[in-house]
């Protein structure tokens, strides 16, 4: 799957959280910019594991601060 494709996604896993309509770029921040609180990223990580088929560790999720670098490390999970 391209990068691309992880994108396109994650773009619609994450309409149903983005609450305030913000429009998501590669530095969207998900605390900042989407106000995400711990509950709502445990659920989003949850969304994106299950679809992937994939498990993100609680270090990689701490380091993960913007959309882009969600779909890098998404990617990347992909391929390994």
């Amino acid at each position: 799957m391209t990068e691309a494709e992880v994108d396109e996604r994650i773009r619609a896993l994450i309409e149903p959280f983005n609450k305030k309509g913000v429009t998501i770029t590669n530095d969207t921040t998900f605390a900042n910019d989407l106000e995400f609180d711990s509950l709502t990223v445990m659920d989003f990580v949850a969304e994106i594991e299950d679809e992937f088929d994939i498990i993100i560790s609680m270090n990689q999720q701490a380091e993960i601060e913007t959309y882009g670098q969600l779909v890098t490390a998404v990617h990347k999970l992909q391929g390994s």
